[in-house]
């Protein structure tokens, strides 16, 4: 069995822009795992190449919830809550899972496509008449998803600020201003904000999750209680919001400073689902790995012996660019023949708004496109990128047409 004892740091190097680091490419050309240490937590063993991550997100003998602690290794200074959906092993992670399965149906999506048409029409119109140069940022990607996501949720679009600021915060790392108590008090705030929100709905028969979610208390055998319908809404509000806000930042970035591809995609609509799902593999949307596995028992990975109770963090970004899986996969290619990755997790914690978010997607990046055929960046030599977070973007994207 081989792995490299010693642990490194970890993450490799500040991010660079989209450019993932070439040590994950060396890595998954040597045999077994490498030991890394991350800013927060104990040691743990890092897994690169497709096949391992597959097997760390889908063998059950792979504990996510049994990882939890203030030992856990992790990018972040809060410890994740083990009542989270994305913190939980079955029976417990089932349960919640099935409660709010139902908002994320493909005929549940299809409902939601029309309005998200009509707001990324709006808002293009808006940012129209404002004229260039615009931040397509503070006018687009930032209220598209809030604004579908308020929609599926219940919430109110006038709080978009408030949960910009609370996500934001949360998704800090150590090199930026924020405290450890300010992250804590900003998931507090959150919750809160959510809390007061669902009893708005107490006693009304509404049709979006807070309030079908209220609903199943009154006819459900087991009924949710109302800490687990804010903490879904708390998972929910999070990746359909900050994480789809910045996946679409990325998607315009790459289609601006790649034009032959941009243009595939105006002269083919045929060509936009093909392409969503190749942005979604090439965009390394983090600074790093996270949500490590606890092994259950001793498991043979990769060529490496993990021992019962040591970690594993799996790398989706690696695995997106293994070469054993995908052809040339440092390249951008709307082409692509085969496309599994993993940006949307495997197994049992697979992305339950994956459907969403394609279709936000879809949705914004094609209508982008056709509104402004001219579009370009107003001024490419001095694009901000977001510093201290999770996330890695640009902070703002002037655009002109």
């Amino acid at each position: 069995m081989t792995g490299h004892l010693e642990p490194i740091q970890y993450p490799f190097s500040p991010p660079d822009h989209l450019i993932v680091d070439p040590t994950y490419e060396r890595l998954r050309k040597e045999p077994g795992l490498v030991r890394v240490q991350l800013p927060y937590g104990k040691p743990t063993w890092l897994a690169t190449r497709y096949s391992d991550v597959r097997i760390v997100l889908g063998d059950p003998r792979f504990s996510r919830q049994q990882a939890l602690g203030e030992d856990e290794p992790r990018l972040l200074a809060f410890t994740h809550r083990p009542d989270a959906l994305l913190t939980m092993d079955p029976p417990g992670h089932t349960r919640l899972r099935k409660a709010v399965a139902k908002a994320f149906t493909m005929r549940r999506i299809d409902q939601l496509r029309p309005r998200t048409q009509q707001i990324t029409d709006e808002l293009l119109d808006a940012m129209e008449r404002d004229g260039a140069p615009a931040d397509l940022i503070a006018s687009f990607a930032v209220a598209v998803p809030m604004m579908v996501i308020c929609e599926l949720l219940g919430g109110s679009y006038e709080d978009r600020d408030k949960f910009h600021h609370w996500s934001s915060i949360m998704a800090s790392t150590r090199s930026s201003n924020y405290t450890a108590e300010d992250i804590s008090g900003a998931d507090t705030a959150l919750r809160e904000h959510l809390a007061e929100l669902l009893e708005t709905k107490r006693g009304r028969a509404t049709e979006d999750l807070l309030g079908v979610l209220l609903e199943s208390q009154q006819v459900d055998d087991d009924p949710l209680s109302d800490e687990e319908i804010v903490g879904l809404a708390w998972s929910i509000l999070l990746a359909g919001f900050e994480i789809t806000t910045n996946m679409m930042v990325n998607c315009a970035y790459l289609l601006l400073t790649n034009p032959d591809h941009a243009r595939q995609l105006r002269e083919s609509g045929d060509l936009l689902g093909p392409a969503i799902e190749e942005l979604l593999r090439h965009v390394p949307l983090t600074v790093g790995a996270f949500f490590p596995r606890m092994a259950l028992e001793d498991i043979e990975l990769g060529g490496t012996l993990v021992r019962a109770g040591e970690t594993v963090l799996p790398s989706t970004m690696s695995a997106n660019r293994d070469e054993s899986v995908f052809e040339n996969p440092a390249e951008l290619d709307f082409h692509r023949s085969s496309n599994p990755h993993l940006t949307f997790s495997y197994g049992i914690h697979h992305c339950l708004g994956a459907q969403l978010a394609r279709m936000e997607l879809q949705v914004a990046v094609g209508t982008l496109l056709r509104r402004f055929p001219d579009l370009r960046l107003a001024d490419p030599e001095r694009i901000p990128w977001r510093e201290g977070s999770i996330l890695r973007g640009p902070s703002a994207l002037l655009v002109a047409w």
